[in-house]
């Protein structure tokens, strides 16, 4: 029987099976060593997080409630005095959704194409 480039033996198979095999676990063993390499990334980038959270000289003013500014500006007679639910905060501070949707529907009526 004439062999083929791919016609194989089962003794050639089980050598091709073998080195893919080996390559595999060389490759995974690799992966292992990577993941764990991330890892230990990740938990120091957590740690030096944690410990700058926990450091009173960097972060003072943890919450905004006790910043001196927001206090000023929330005080009566300050520029946002009527509070924080107050009309002016909350026509400079929240935002209005309008739906576009019926104007893109007429571009695309005219034969205009919006790529996003």
């Amino acid at each position: 029987m004439k062999k083929g480039r791919w016609d194989l033996s089962r003794r050639s198979f089980i050598k091709a099976a073998g080195l893919a095999c080996g390559y595999a676990v060389v490759g995974a063993g690799m992966a292992k060593k990577s993941v764990a390499a991330v890892l230990d990334l990740v938990g120091l980038r957590q740690q030096s997080v944690y410990d700058a959270d926990a450091d009173p000289r960097k972060y003072a003013l943890r919450k905004s409630q006790e910043n001196p500014m927001v206090k000023t500006l929330y005080a009566k007679g300050g520029f946002l005095g009527e509070g924080p639910c107050g009309h002016r905060s909350h026509h400079l501070l929240h935002t209005q959704y309008k739906d576009k949707g019926l104007l893109i529907r007429a571009l695309k009526k005219k034969g205009i194409e919006l790529s996003l």
